[in-house]
């Protein structure tokens, strides 16, 4: 499916669901991986993520578009469009529109481990893909404070 039918798509569903034109523009986005859509408050445009209708289907791509058009219709009116606000969770439920989408599969990384985190005090090790600022944790066992290590590739992989 194309750019333009998803923007076909979600101006049909805005007229048929909420009786309303929707006038921006609405693409897909690859790159949404841990959401189904999202909304822009800026420029009101809609992406939705294609990976979310390979994996699942039209039916779920629809009750996430029903989702972005609630807070897309809200926002325009100046009423609540947050997920936390009364006035979206009673339109969302009205329009059949689905509070969360479908977990999408991870991609499991095949990083190695680099750095190692040492406690000074209890001597707690722990081993991390990705190098991060050791004044900013402490310890989880006793607080103490964390020493960073590099690791050698062929010891840990």
């Amino acid at each position: 499916m194309e750019d333009e039918q998803l923007q076909q798509w979600v101006e049909r569903i805005s007229l048929t669901f909420f009786g309303r034109p929707f006038l921006h523009k609405a693409t897909f986005n690859r790159r949404l991986t841990s959401t189904g859509g999202r909304y822009f408050i800026k420029t009101h445009h809609i992406e939705i993520s294609v990976r979310q209708l390979e994996m699942f289907g039209v039916d779920d791509v629809e009750k996430i578009i029903k989702h972005e058009l609630c807070h897309y219709h809200l926002h325009i009116m100046k009423r609540g469009y947050q997920h936390r606000d009364l006035d979206f969770k009673t339109l969302l439920e009205k329009v059949g529109g689905t509070r969360f989408c479908q977990s999408l599969p991870r991609v499991k990384r095949n990083e190695p481990f680099r750095y190692k985190l040492v406690c000074t005090s209890c001597r707690t090790e722990y081993i991390r893909k990705r190098k991060l600022d050791p004044q900013k944790y402490a310890c989880g066992n006793c607080s103490g404070k964390l020493k960073l290590l590099k690791l050698d590739l062929q010891q840990h992989s």
